[in-house]
């Protein structure tokens, strides 16, 4: 029996690691098309589609250098730990019918949690790195982090209270059971318009969680010199690229799972292998949108606030937003019950 659990926990080890290479792969592919159609949008020919991978690759062999000022083993630390914390939420989201790597009861409060994570984790390392461009570039951090969290929690949160009154015998906290439950199919005309609410505030939540444009103050290039990574450079500069990619499909992955879970195989009557492949290859194509529509569209069509102007934005018309999704869902329940 002893034998069995260990092979089990092996195997479970091993898949975790090939999900997560896979995982790597398809950020780094997804962030060179969002590179590539931003360009074309901007009437410029823009990089390769390989561009993200060969970045990776030179950042890995270029000197890492550590300031002087810096402090070393929290400096270093800092990137490991945002990565790790990004990839730990993948092995809980749903691929089209395939079901998460990892689930349990509250896992989609987990996934809030762990997406805290790399903002603390690159708030600490800008104030480590001993720069005062990291350091104001931290400070923003903060300040957008507290911003986004409760129209985040908000949109989680309504989803799954939703779910517990339709179906009070499911744990309404798995993302795998979020995935076989759609939203719209629970509410009816106000439950319908506060779901759409939901939607529009994650929508404009997802990029000032990843710090693009127009919520990239952190940053900040022209400001700050790059804020928070003006002293990384080599490996750790590299780490926090994947972070960044592989946090940008978790941003649209949870999109997906918690609006947009359809998938292609029962309308075709596919079972099997061919299901599974042509639901995979439809959660691509769904990915694909979203992060254009989330990430791209937005970066292209928007200028960069100011700090008061995220920290207003998040908190006052989106937070609203929100609660009113919330509320809408809330008398929608009790008009249909």
């Amino acid at each position: 029996m002893t034998e069995v659990s260990l092979l089990g926990i092996i195997m479970k080890i091993i898949v975790a690691i090939i999900f997560a290479f896979i995982g790597i792969g398809v950020a780094l592919f997804y962030k060179g098309i969002d590179r590539k159609l931003a360009a074309k949008m901007q009437a410029r020919l823009g990089p390769p589609l390989r561009q993200p991978f060969l970045d990776f690759f030179k950042l890995m062999i270029k000197e890492n250098i550590v300031p002087e000022n810096a402090v070393p083993w929290i400096f270093n630390g800092v990137p490991i730990l945002t990565l790790v914390s990004v990839l730990t939420i993948l092995f809980y989201l749903p691929v089209g019918n395939i079901p998460p790597l990892l689930s349990g009861y509250g896992d989609v409060i987990l996934i809030v949690y762990l997406l805290t994570l790399p903002a603390i984790g690159i708030v600490i390392g800008g104030f480590a790195s001993g720069s005062p461009y990291a350091n104001v570039g931290a400070q923003r951090e903060m300040v957008m982090m507290m911003s986004y969290e409760l129209p985040l929690v908000t949109t989680v949160i309504s989803i799954g209270w939703k779910l517990s009154q339709a179906y009070p015998q499911l744990n309404v906290f798995s993302l795998a059971v979020l995935n076989s439950y759609p939203i719209w199919g629970l509410v009816g005309p106000l439950g319908f318009i506060g779901a759409i609410l939901l939607l529009i505030t994650l929508v404009v939540v997802t990029p000032g969680e990843l710090s693009k444009i127009p919520f990239d103050v952190p940053e900040a290039e022209t400001e700050l010199a790059g804020g928070l990574l003006v002293e990384y450079s080599g490996r750790n500069l590299a780490l926090f690229s994947l972070a960044d990619a592989t946090k940008t499909i978790v941003m649209a992955s949870l999109t997906i799972v918690l609006f947009f879970p359809y998938n292609l195989s029962p309308l075709f009557h596919l079972g099997g292998f061919m299901a599974n492949l042509v639901d995979i290859l439809f959660f691509l194509v769904k990915l694909f949108v979203v992060i254009f529509l989330e990430v791209t569209f937005i970066r292209v069509a928007a200028a960069r606030f100011k700090i008061d102007q995220v920290s207003y934005a998040y908190w006052v018309p989106i937070s609203l937003m929100g609660l009113l999704g919330l509320a809408l869902i809330f008398l929608d329940d009790i008009i249909m019950g």
